[in-house]
C-alpha cells in the first residue's frame, strides 16, 4: 500500500498563510497526479489543486490567485502554498496521491487529513 504523512495544518487569521506538506512512501511505481482536496462541515469534498506528471496545475476557481501547489518528483512530496486566506477557506484538507503500484496496479491513496481554521 501507498502511504501519506501530512502536516501543516493550523489556525491563522484572515489573511495569513500556510503552507501544508505530504509525502508518500510505499510500494509506488511511478505517480500520476499529486493534489489535495477539502472538505468543509455539510459540504462535499473538492479539489483544491492537483498538479499532474507532466507538471499540469488544477485549482478551484475559489483559489486560483491564492494557492499555489508544488510537487517534488525525487521525494514524492508535494506542498500547497496557501496565501490570503479566507475563513471559507476552513475544511480538513487530505493529501491524495495517484498512480501505479510496484505490483502494476492503479491506486489513490489519501492522507488522514489536516484541519486548517481561519478565523475573522
Amino acid at each position: 500500500q501507498v502511504q501519506l504523512v501530512e502536516f501543516g495544518g493550523a489556525l491563522v487569521q484572515a489573511g495569513g498563510s500556510l503552507r501544508p506538506s505530504c509525502a508518500a512512501s510505499g510500494d509506488i511505481f511511478s505517480i500520476n497526479a499529486m493534489g489535495w482536496y477539502r472538505q468543509a462541515p455539510g459540504e462535499q469534498r473538492e479539489l483544491v489543486a492537483q498538479v499532474v506528471s507532466d507538471g499540469r496545475t488544477n485549482y478551484a476557481d475559489s483559489v486560483k490567485g491564492r494557492f499555489t501547489i508544488s510537487r517534488d518528483n525525487a521525494k514524492n512530496t508535494v506542498a500547497l502554498q496557501m496565501n490570503s486566506l479566507k475563513p471559507e477557506d476552513t475544511a480538513v484538507y487530505h493529501c491524495n496521491v495517484q498512480g501505479f503500484s510496484g505490483a502494476g496496479g492503479r491506486f489513490t491513496s489519501w492522507g488522514q487529513g489536516t484541519q486548517v481554521t481561519v478565523s475573522s
